[in-house]
């Protein structure tokens, strides 16, 4: 493949920079800014564990069910206007759940809102193929660390608005955000020439797909990935009323220590990669991660009230799995093709996994009245981890396995 020579940054495609990172701010708020203000909501609007557990299984369902139509839909009516017409419906859910009066109104609208989100999570990549192709290494830096702020800000925000406006602005907000962020990518629709070469979202090689299926590595690479989400979605939706319960923390409190376990994401994106794919440490951050789960658990079971932060911190470490699963896509694939398959296989079947976590500590809390059951149900997912963290670890490459 011939390197293209980086062009200026900003040169004739600061629109699409500006839509980019806007884009990526968007994609994990609706997240991080409904479980911190929990308590305050459920007095206007009573939810049932269960209820609380679909919700948090929502935005994993709806990533593995879009990550799959996306590409389909892109082909026919191009990547700006898909993203659109998300973008529309991203608005209309996060305003949709501000304005909820039943539980159903609420899951509808989140519904709408991370289905929005799954598209755009698949639309991304090609996005930077297509505008920045001289810059793909730096353009993605950038719209992941606009994700990773996008992820610890809400906690911090919410309950504070809480109280001063009411739950409803409160999630509602977010909409405003989502509504700017259509600006640029109207204007780059409407103006032909800011548009570039057409850079499609890529399917999976139907072979290898198939191959996949049938592989250890690509099922233990779906298991990390699985383990990560899993916990990180499941704490996501849970962890402010367990701090409160547990440890005795007020609202303002449990939404901070959500934000520190959301900010532990952001050093992983930027450290693991370069761990793992220059200096080969798989095995290393396989250990750390699976040691973090099981220490910050056990410290949350034994002492939830001692030294809570370090415990949630700790926890927030664990999901490194995460970033590592991304770039063991590449790293465990000798072709373009066989990433892509790959990629399919362990984020589709993964996400579907990552998505029983919320309901399960749900159904495990209201079955026992408790957090302790939900939370070794937690501790024990590192033990699957560990053992497909193993089976990554090793060097070796898909096609080498559908070739022996």
């Amino acid at each position: 493949m011939t390197s293209l020579a980086p062009r200026p940054l900003w040169a004739g495609r600061t629109l699409a920079l500006v839509g980019i990172v806007l884009v990526a701010f968007n994609l994990r708020t609706a997240v991080a800014s409904l479980s911190p203000i929990l308590h305050q909501l459920e007095v206007e609007l009573p939810l049932a564990p269960v209820v609380v557990g679909f919700l948090g299984m929502l935005p994993p369902l709806c990533y593995a069910l879009f990550g799959i139509l996306t590409p389909m839909v892109a082909k026919r009516l191009g990547l700006e206007l898909t993203l659109i017409i998300a973008l529309v419906a991203l608005s209309i859910g996060l305003a949709g759940r501000g304005l909820a009066g039943s539980a159903l109104w609420l899951v509808a609208a989140s519904a709408a809102t991370f289905a929005a989100i799954g598209v755009g999570n698949v639309l991304l990549p090609p996005l930077v193929k297509r505008y920045f192709p001289d810059r793909i290494g730096l353009v993605t830096t950038i719209y992941v660390t606009a994700m990773s702020i996008s992820t610890f800000m809400p906690p911090l925000i919410a309950v504070p608005v809480a109280e001063a406006a009411g739950w409803r602005v409160s999630l509602g907000e977010w909409a405003f955000v989502a509504a700017i962020s259509l600006v640029p990518w109207i204007a780059v629709l409407v103006h032909p020439k800011a548009r570039a070469i057409e850079a499609l979202p890529e399917e999976a090689d139907p072979g290898l797909l198939r191959y996949a299926v049938r592989s250890p590595l690509a099922w233990s690479l779906m298991i990390v990935f699985a383990v990560s989400g899993f916990n990180a979605y499941a704490v996501f939706a849970w962890l402010p009323t367990i701090l409160q319960d547990i440890a005795g923390v007020s609202p303002g409190e449990a939404g901070v220590l959500l934000s520190l376990y959301a900010a532990m994401g952001l050093p992983a994106g930027l450290l693991v990669p370069l761990l793992a794919a220059r200096y080969g440490k798989v095995g290393l951050l396989v250990v750390v991660s699976v040691a973090t789960l099981v220490v910050g658990y056990l410290g949350l079971l034994l002492v939830p009230g001692t030294l809570t932060w370090l415990w949630v911190a700790l926890a927030g470490t664990g999901p490194l799995l995460f970033p590592l699963a991304l770039v063991l896509i590449n790293l465990r694939t000798r072709t373009h093709a066989g990433s892509v398959a790959l990629s399919g296989f362990v984020q589709s079947g993964g996400y579907l996994i990552v998505a029983i976590g919320p309901l399960v500590v749900g159904l495990l809390h209201e079955a026992t009245g408790g957090w302790t059951w939900p939370i070794v149900f937690l501790l024990a997912s590192a033990v699957p981890a560990a053992i497909a963290g193993a089976v990554v670890a090793r060097p070796g490459y898909l096609e080498d396995e559908h070739t022996a």
